[in-house]
């Protein structure tokens, strides 16, 4: 049995996952302890992938060489990218998953992952060797040595579960939780608080009339996550699964509001902060009392099972008030409940006490990534994890760290904002948090970052090669565009057929591309040249997956899926040419700023130029350069001046 590592991970959630994966590929000896390795990557909450900002979050991960992206893409039920209707910087994917494909589909990477080997336990302390990080002991006895360690224990730290007045220990019900770690560091220094999440009941599908529901379904033609050219099953020969759209109304609000008096989120039995953007539902009736209706989603848990998810209806109310208030929605009459809806109260260690590299300030070699760092969502975590990971094994080999800045990624801004700004609630990721969106498309991740895996070693030639294919192809027929003019007898027809007007002379492709009415892709069948052809690869076979339904691999459907993204990232970089160059300059002007450090151990006591508030502020944070001061709340930007004319502009 081996028992020294060079990194343990604790937890096998979302972040776990994503950081034992991309330290054992980078080619450092991982262990990951989960107290249940069939639990591995449990959608603990919804079963669903993506969303707002969260999709080109997993976008990235992919691009970076993670596996959250493949595994999402195989377990997927439906696909549908969100705000087609606004610009390209707010498209978001999101897709529902097969609840146990997506778990199963995680282990399958992980165990087949050179140098990454598993161990089911429950760690309860860590082993420390002349102050530094050496290895974890385990409720079984075991002991194991490393060189690093990252916690990502999720909502199990002395995790807590509340229905109505009745609660008990757990990071999921059913599911122990994990103690004593938060006191071991507590006591080395951390700071400890707690936060608050909730989940809604699952319900038997087969109760509900769904003939008074309205359905969802998904895209007609459905993306998907990953960049590599193969398809996912419902690409390639599956129908999507629908979700189902259904209301609460004044008689579901007055059940609920009766039960008020048993909240432990109301009663002051729950002391953690919820997220304030998926609040339960009593929340929402507290909030927005002036609301007599809130929408809820039926969402299906898996391809082979009569499990739904209610997507809206998080809660800790009493079981009673759940299933009379559940009983007065239309269509839920006769409602059966598989899980009712509860909340979970757990330890995090807020975020300002780490680098940026998500390494601890007080303890050197000990990483936080996922919920312990206030955050919420798998994506979120999935990201932390990677770069935990990352960052883990370049400082074992003395290597420099990877730190995403803000106009790189969603990952950069996730990570700079909780580490500069800490959090005051759950942290979830929108689009509005990123001040360069327009430049993290989820269509422009590869673009961005798998230049970068493919150093670290985490993303292969084979990838890489794709990308650099893809984006030619994009300069060929960007440059057809710009080049190639069309007579008024070409292209009025087309013209008149999408509302448009004609013109009276030659025009420049790319010219009509800018009109709102006119699409890329309807616009090249109307023009009468072949000058532009694509000719990609075939599928990569090795990247399906065990836990899905049978795909067929066909080169055509692996062609056409990366033919669109050119088509898709020709007409963005043309149609928003103007703003995607003022969002550059933007960014590297104020940038800039990064480049100008600050002294690790700099005495901001001697600047007796800056206000008292932003001098403790800075004394907190200890910000590492002069962008990271600008961002912490508090500075001012008359202090931020004078630390540019102290530290030389």
């Amino acid at each position: 049995m081996i028992n020294e590592y060079d990194i343990i991970v604790i937890g096998a959630g979302h972040a776990g996952c994503e950081a034992a994966y991309s330290a054992a590929k980078m080619g450092s000896s991982v262990l990951l302890i989960t107290m249940d390795m069939n639990k591995i990557a449990q959608m603990s909450c919804n079963p669903a992938m993506g969303g707002i900002a969260k999709g080109q979050i997993i976008r990235e991960l992919d691009a970076l060489g993670g596996a959250t992206a493949l595994v999402t893409d195989a377990s997927t039920m439906q696909f549908r990218m969100l705000n087609r209707s606004k610009g390209p910087a707010m498209w978001s994917p999101r897709a529902q998953c097969d609840r146990q494909h997506f778990s199963l589909n995680w282990r399958y990477f992980l165990e087949n992952t050179d140098n990454l080997h598993l161990w089911q336990d429950t760690v309860t302390e860590f082993i420390f060797t002349n102050n530094k990080i050496s290895g974890v002991k385990t409720d079984m006895g075991s002991k194991f040595e490393s060189r690093a360690i990252i916690l990502t224990a999720g909502t199990f730290l002395n995790g807590m579960l509340f229905i109505g007045q009745n609660s008990a220990s757990g990071g999921r019900i059913g599911e122990m939780p994990s103690l004593k770690l938060s006191e071991q560091l507590n006591s080395l220094g951390f700071t400890v608080d707690r936060m608050k999440t909730g989940t809604p009941p699952r319900i038997d599908i087969r109760s509900v009339d769904l003939n008074t529901l309205e359905i969802q379904q998904g895209d007609s033609l459905p993306e998907k996550f990953s960049f590599l050219n193969i398809p996912s099953p419902i690409q390639a020969n599956t129908s999507q699964l629908p979700c189902y759209m259904v209301h609460t109304n004044q008689k579901v609000h007055e059940i609920l509001e009766a039960g008020f008096e048993f909240s432990p989120l109301f009663s002051g039995k729950i002391s953690g902060l919820g997220p304030r953007y998926c609040p339960s539902i009593e929340d929402k009736l507290k909030t927005f009392s002036e609301k007599t209706s809130h929408q809820l989603f039926l969402e299906p848990e898996g391809w082979n099972t009569n499990e739904y998810y209610l997507q809206g209806f998080s809660s800790s109310l009493p079981l009673e008030i759940q299933y009379n208030a559940l009983r007065a929605i239309p269509g839920f009459e006769k409602v059966v409940i598989y899980r009712p809806a509860y909340a979970v109260e757990y330890d995090y260690f807020p975020p300002t006490q780490l680098h940026h590299t998500l390494e601890t300030k007080i303890i050197e070699n000990l990483y936080f990534a996922g919920q312990v760092n206030g955050t919420t969502g798998y994506e979120e975590a999935g990201a932390q994890g990677l770069m935990a990971g990352i960052n883990a094994h370049l400082k074992l080999n003395k290597k420099v760290p990877v730190v995403l800045k803000r106009d790189q990624a969603y990952i950069g801004v996730l990570i700079d904002d909780l580490v500069t700004k800490g959090v005051d609630e759950p942290y979830r990721m929108f689009t509005s948090r990123a001040e360069y969106r327009i430049l993290l498309r989820q269509d422009n991740a590869d673009l961005r970052l798998t230049p970068i895996g493919y150093d670290l070693g985490l993303v292969d030639k084979e990838r890489l090669d794709l990308m650099h294919k893809k984006y030619s192809s994009v300069g060929s027929l960007t440059t057809f565009l710009l080049e190639t003019s069309v007579a008024p007898n070409e292209i009025n027809d087309y013209l008149i057929s999408v509302e448009s007007t004609k013109i009276s002379q030659k025009r420049k492709l790319a010219e009509i591309l800018t009109r709102p009415q006119v699409s890329l892709s309807s616009l090249l069948k109307f023009v009468p040249r072949e000058t532009y052809l694509f000719n990609f690869p075939l599928p990569l076979s090795h990247a399906y997956l065990p836990y899905q339904p049978e795909v067929e691999e066909s080169a055509n459907i692996s062609s056409e899926i990366i033919v669109k993204e050119v088509i898709e990232s020709t007409e963005i970089s043309i149609k928003y040419r103007g703003y995607i160059e003022r969002e550059k300059r933007i960014a590297d002007k104020i940038l800039k700023l990064e480049d100008i450090r600050i002294p690790e151990n700099f005495d901001y006591n001697n600047l007796k130029s800056i206000s008292t508030e932003s001098r403790h502020k800075l004394i907190k944070h200890k910000p590492t350069t002069i962008s990271q001061a600008s961002r912490i709340p508090g500075v001012s930007p008359a202090d931020i001046s004078v630390l540019l004319v102290y530290f030389g502009r």
